[in-house]
């Protein structure tokens, strides 16, 4: 009970804190030092138009040790929060950001191979650069790098410190400045406020700006991977199982990540596993029918077959399927390169939801990324929705200051939910609809999907037009 009285008392003097300091000023302040927050720090600095602006950024995490040291000091393995980065998003990051990322550590991929787990249905998309997979620290450091070598004057950049409160310098009057006091005892008043802080946003919830959506009662399981041998065609692999997709990524040389999105049971015991047994269960999920699967994990569950049956078992129905195939060249055409071996501290899930917000926008407030809408992985889009509403957010506050307006105002900020809620939203709603009609083995919709699938692998214009949606996002 001290501890707890001491901890409250503690941070009841942190707030009277800063109630009582002197506010600082800043034009803008941004909540959130993830690749949305950071990038858009990076490109206000690197305006013609903005850079001349006081920026603040807060974080909660150790942006200036931990995350800013693995640009220089990258560990050996990979890290395992990996994402598909569009050429467009790299683009971006690169010629108008002006950002270096570490390429060393990331990976071109030149298309993407869907197959249904429930039935013979594939759909093969082939694009030199479709995308890059890059580690989401790889991608901060390098943002953070951008942002030291710049030494802007009037960039203060706050890390391991939390938001307390925010609140109107003058409640009365919605235009007035805001006023955001900080756990370092701090307090700022910016007349644009802008929330880069993930889904349980604080700046949205003070925005009072209502957030709709649901979780799916899935999570996604994730795994630095190494293989037997690097990739025959360097490209992604997803798999839809009834149970949710699994997905295959590229990672330089022999390295690969994965993304299992599936139960909350099932994902429970893929991190229970040991390390072998997972192997095994990833080579088998791209090639076995799921009737062997859910036999597996039953067994698995129940502590009644040993690594050495299991393996026995999945080699023999491996060995069967492969038969199957006109010549053994097609292994390589359809199934991913064999994994190996996993880093074991690497496994970890989260869940899976869906949310939007109703507007990203309002008096001197404006969200971006995760703040504003989050989706399921399935298409590898949520960092590079938030890159577009970066980039398109800057546009925006560049037009408002050429035409001198206030950029803390709805009519200053206003173009920007109008240019990106309506494609976020489209997007959103596609992937939604996707993960519905895959999570199921329900025959008829089955059928319908195999058709729908075979339909687009034969139909070059349809497929192009999705490949351009994969490939980046119009802006």
């Amino acid at each position: 009970m001290r501890g707890i009285r001491a901890w409250s008392q503690s941070w009841t003097l942190t707030r009277r804190l800063a109630t009582s300091a002197t506010p600082k000023k800043s034009d803008i302040f941004i909540v959130g030092g993830g690749p949305a927050g950071l990038t858009l720090a990076a490109a206000i600095k690197t305006s013609p138009y903005l850079s001349s602006l006081s920026t603040t950024l807060v974080d909660a995490g150790d942006l200036k040790g931990r995350t800013a040291q693995f640009y220089n000091e990258p560990p050996e393995k990979f890290t395992n929060r990996v994402i598909s980065l569009t050429s467009q998003s790299k683009k971006f990051l690169q010629e108008r950001v002006g950002v270096s990322l570490m390429e060393d550590r990331m990976q071109a991929f030149d298309g993407l191979y869907v197959s249904d787990g429930c039935s013979d249905a594939q759909l093969e998309m082939e694009r030199d650069s479709m995308g890059y997979m890059v580690e989401i620290l790889n991608l901060q450091s390098s943002v953070l790098k951008r942002l030291s070598d710049l030494q802007a004057p009037n960039l203060e950049l706050i890390d391991q410190t939390k938001v307390l409160e925010i609140k109107s310098k003058d409640p009365t009057d919605p235009q007035s400045w805001l006023t955001v006091s900080l756990s370092n005892g701090e307090v700022y008043e910016t007349r644009l406020l802008v929330g880069c802080d993930g889904f349980n946003s604080p700046v949205r919830k003070f925005s009072k700006i209502e957030s709709r959506g649901w979780f799916y009662n899935r999570f996604g399981v994730v795994a630095t991977m190494k293989l037997d041998f690097p990739p025959f065609k360097v490209r992604g692999w997803q798999r839809f199982l009834p149970t949710g997709p699994i997905a295959h990524l590229p990672l330089p040389n022999d390295n690969a990540t994965l993304v299992w999105s599936t139960t909350e049971p099932l994902s429970r015991l893929l991190l229970a596993l040991d390390p072998e047994q997972f192997v095994l269960l990833v080579n088998a999920a791209f090639v076995l029918d799921d009737v062997d699967m859910q036999y597996y994990y039953k067994q698995l569950e129940r502590g009644t077959i040993t690594t050495a049956e299991l393996k026995e078992d999945i080699t023999h129905r491996t060995e069967l399927r492969y038969g199957k195939l006109e010549n053994d060249s097609m292994i390589d055409e359809i199934y991913p390169p064999i994994v190996s071996e996993i880093d074991g501290k690497s496994r970890a899930r989260f869940p899976l939801k869906l949310s939007h917000a109703d507007s990203y926008v309002a008096d001197r407030i404006a969200l971006v990324g995760d703040a504003a809408h989050t989706t399921h992985p399935l298409a590898g889009q949520g960092l590079n929705m938030g890159q577009g509403d970066v980039e398109s957010l800057v546009k925006v506050l560049e037009n408002a200051s050429q035409r001198g307006l206030d950029l803390g105002s709805l009519l200053a900020l206003e173009p920007y939910w109008a240019d990106r809620y309506p494609y976020n939203n489209m997007l959103l709603g596609v992937v939604d609809k996707l993960h519905k009609i895959y999570s199921t083995d329900f025959a008829p919709i089955v059928a319908a999907r195999s058709l729908g699938l075979k339909a687009i692998q034969g139909l070059g214009p349809i497929k192009d037009f999705m490949m351009a949606r994969v490939s980046g996002p119009g802006r």
